[in-house]
């Protein structure tokens, strides 16, 4: 009798196992060895960037151009345009997989390989692409041995003057295996989009497409679930007709939008018979985009102006390989400071950055392209947009149209073509191709050449024209847009390094120091761009601006302007925070603006200036309030207000005529009703007795550490999968607790326990200390150090020690 128990349920069991057994299965890939020259082969982990541990030197892509972006008409030699970091060349990966049996079909998905990316498997060419900012998908079932081991290889060439900032080298972003039985829905072909929605009821239209054998008695259940798993919609649709498409009705709909990420998942279930034949899921958003002469930007029927910054690919210190905990970081830092929106300059967007940005509520402008046909730079992508761009676009969009987060494509980003008539044709082809696969987003680009862009109609083509910088332009736009709006898709371009302040406090376009170092006073940017200050005017006088994308949120790597030609700047001035992700003073300014949640008071410049007692030394203040009164060592300075009729304090307070004495400064600040906003002081400090950490975990708390109020040491979990990151912001105090802003010194770095020393950063442009080296001066007195888990639960320890000054500390993480 138990026999036959034993029996019968072995019988159940297989039966049911095939029922499932072609049910599709996504195995992600992320061991590989890597190789520069095919001799020299070591073990790495996708994501991968084959450059960012240098070393860091002049040679690499060292380019003799004008930037004409710049208006530049001289060639100069140009030493950290790309960042200064070994990309260019070839490189190899490869694996041995293993087919899993019973399935018929395999599909390599690469979520990016920088670049010009051919990949074989088992000897034999299987697929291609060339842009290395793009997904692609190779069905390699044609080529492998199901039940057997496979060997995948990837061949990438990077060619020197390729770009025009770092791109970072290798297999950067993800890289997975898709199986499938008889029948599957093809992945990229389904898409959800809301018709309607309203706090009452919504009407979401899903389609999918049928691949492979489809029989005639199948059916397809399409289901909408809520966050807690519950189904909240059904519909069924029945036949062989591959294609499906059908309607679901939710009754009192949770809205996405960045306050309030809310998501569902799509759950499409083929069957055929009673048999299983595919299951996909994904996760979406109700939610409706409009923009309009009327009623500008709306959300969810709701008009917003954008509050965007745009953003580069790479992730300061841990260079282009894409990171979870790195990628929250940014956005939380953003969403702090009260940021909206990101602009993903100048590329395609990653999976994981678009499946984070719906997750934490973070509008995304999915950009595609810096060049067209003319090129920018001698081997750009104009080398392939001719062959390609049709296929890169059509990517773009299949691949990321269901992500809630994406507001608005954008198909360029300052094309030189802007002024032609063959420009014009390329922008309606590419704006109609993104209406074609998605026709619920509008289309903009990046124009900055606005009179060109006028003239020739190419402005008067977009969904969104788009303005980069000139906002004292925006006047003459306007009267010649029938669009009736326009968007700031790229401004500012403010430049500043974290905690340095030059004298005299001036307002320059223009201005450069020997030291290779921008004012912190930020009353500096460039040539083609502006003061902050300017576009909030625009915004907040015209209804018809209907927001803006800050050139840039955080510093990256190459493109050092205004120190093009100076060595050895090798990274960008323009972040709101700098390459180590820490806030500059402008972090604040954008908060006192953007964060209507949180009351910001923030005072500049720190108070230790040894050698310039009694001289004139300017006090700023970053604030939502209006008023605010200054005291120097107890005195008053006197109460200042914001005036709507000067440029520089319409947003700021100014105490302009501060002379130095060391001690305390003190900002008192006020609402507009007299009531008490905030304060905030800054001290001059002794000799630096100890040291000061303070913990990210971006993974495990609400926001991140280092804007001002965060408490030290707050959070040390980390998730033990091998990725999971810690940022230790590490700075040296006086013997009171004083932060010493002008503290240089050396530290070293050692971790032990279930975590690894990763990288560290000290948001210096001209550092050329390498990142993966557990060693590193301190900038403006802080740094920050990465520390990374292993798969293995426990303790992480790291000691941090100064030998100039004998101060050691220590840390311990739990990985969990």
């Amino acid at each position: 009798m138990i026999k036959r128990s034993i029996t019968f349920m072995t019988l159940a069991l297989a039966l049911t196992t095939l029922c499932q057994a072609q049910s599709r299965k996504v195995i992600t890939l992320p061991s590989w060895d890597f190789s520069r020259d095919g001799k020299a082969w070591q073990q790495v982990a996708v994501p991968h960037d084959w450059a960012i541990s240098g070393p860091f030197d002049k040679k690499w892509d060292l380019q003799m151009v004008a930037i004409e972006q710049n208006g530049e008409k001289e060639k100069t030699e140009k030493s950290g345009r790309s960042g200064a970091l070994p990309w260019i060349g070839e490189g190899m990966y490869k694996m041995n997989w293993t087919a899993p049996k019973g399935y018929k079909r395999a599909v390599l998905v690469f979520d990016g390989a920088m670049s010009q990316p051919v990949v074989s498997v088992n000897g034999k060419e299987a697929g291609k692409w060339a842009y290395g900012y793009n997904a692609f998908r190779i069905d390699i079932t044609p080529f492998i041995q199901f039940g057997k081991s496979n060997l995948i290889e990837v061949h990438l060439n990077n060619v020197e003057e390729s770009s025009r900032w770092y791109p970072g080298g290798g297999l950067y972003r993800p890289v997975s295996v898709e199986l499938y039985g008889n029948e599957n829905f093809s992945t990229w072909d389904t898409f959800v989009r809301t018709l309607k929605a309203d706090k009452q009821e919504a009407e979401v239209e899903v389609n999918a497409l049928l691949e492979g054998k489809t029989g005639k008695s199948g059916k397809t259940v399409i289901a909408l679930l809520n966050e807690v798993g519950k189904k909240v919609a059904e519909q069924i649709v029945t036949g062989a007709n591959p294609e499906i498409k059908t309607t679901l009705k939710v009754a009192n709909p949770q809205l996405w939008s960045p306050e309030s990420p809310y998501l569902y998942q799509v759950k499409l279930t083929r069957y055929e018979g009673k048999k299983v034949a595919d299951v996909q899921t994904l996760k979406t958003g109700i939610r409706t985009i409009a923009v309009s002469k009327d009623y500008g930007f709306q959300l969810n029927g709701v008009t917003r102006k954008l509050k965007g910054v745009c953003l580069h690919h790479d992730l300061g210190p841990l260079g282009a390989a894409e990171n979870k905990a790195a990628l929250i970081r940014q956005i939380k830092m953003m969403k702090q400071m009260g940021c909206d929106a990101i602009r993903t300059a100048h590329n395609m967007p990653s999976t994981m950055q678009m499946e984070l940005c719906d997750s934490l509520g973070m509008m995304v402008m999915a950009e595609s392209f810096d060049m067209w046909i003319y090129p920018k730079c001698k081997n750009g992508y104009a080398k392939f947009f001719k062959e390609w761009s049709d296929k890169d676009i059509t990517n773009l969009v299949k691949h990321h149209r269901n992500h809630p987060s994406i507001v608005m494509w954008s198909i360029g980003n300052e094309i030189p073509e802007q002024w032609s008539q063959e420009g014009v044709q390329i922008a309606k082809h590419l704006q109609d191709l993104c209406h074609q696969y998605d026709p619920s987003r509008p289309v903009t680009q990046g124009m900055d050449r606005a009179e060109d862009a006028l003239k020739s109609g190419f402005a008067q083509t977009m969904d969104v024209p788009g303005f980069n910088y000139r906002v004292h332009k925006y006047y003459k736009n306007i009267e010649q847009l029938p669009q009736g709006f326009l968007l700031g898709s790229e401004t500012a371009s403010t430049v500043s390094s974290r905690g340095v302040y030059k004298f005299p406090v001036v307002v320059s376009d223009k201005a450069t120091y020997p030291d290779g170092q921008c004012s912190s006073y930020d009353t500096e940017y460039c040539s083609w761009s502006n003061l902050p200050d300017d576009d909030w005017k625009m915004q907040d006088d015209y209804s018809w601006v209907i927001g803006e994308f800050v050139w840039t949120g955080y510093d990256y790597l190459g493109e050092p302007t205004p120190y093009d030609t100076y060595w050895p700047s090798r990274s960008s001035y323009f972040g709101i925070c700098d390459l180590a992700g820490l806030p500059k003073d402008r972090y604040y300014m954008y908060r006192a603006r953007w964060n209507g949640q949180q009351h910001t008071t923030h005072l500049l410049p720190h108070w230790n200036w040894k050698g310039r007692e009694g001289q004139v030394t300017p006090v700023y203040c970053y604030t939502d309030g209006v008023e605010g009164e200054l005291f120097v060592n107890g005195k008053s300075q006197g109460r200042v207000r914001k005036d709507k009729s000067s440029r520089l304090d319409r947003y700021r307070l100014r105490w302009n005529n501060v002379k130095y004495e060391p001690g305390e400064i003190r900002v008192v600040t006020y609402n507009q009703y007299g009531d008490k906003v905030g304060e905030d002081v800054k001290r001059t400090a002794g000799e630096p007795a100890q040291m000061k950490f303070s913990v990210e975990t971006p993974d495990h708390e609400p926001i991140a550490c280092m804007v001002e109020g965060c408490t030290d040491e707050h959070n040390v979990l980390l998730n033990a999968d091998g990725n999971d990151l810690a940022f230790i912001t590490v700075s040296l105090q006086d013997k009171d607790g004083n932060e010493c802003p002008l503290a240089d010194d050396e530290l070293t770095f050692e971790v032990s326990g279930a975590g690894t020393f990763k990288a560290a950063c000290n948001g210096d442009a001209t550092s050329l200390e390498p990142f993966t080296q557990p060693q590193m001066k301190l900038f403006s007195g802080k740094l920050v150090v990465i520390v990374q888990s292993s798969k293995q639960k426990g303790d992480i320890i790291l000691k941090v020690k100064d030998s100039k000054r004998n101060i050691e500390k220590s840390i311990t993480l739990q990985a969990i």
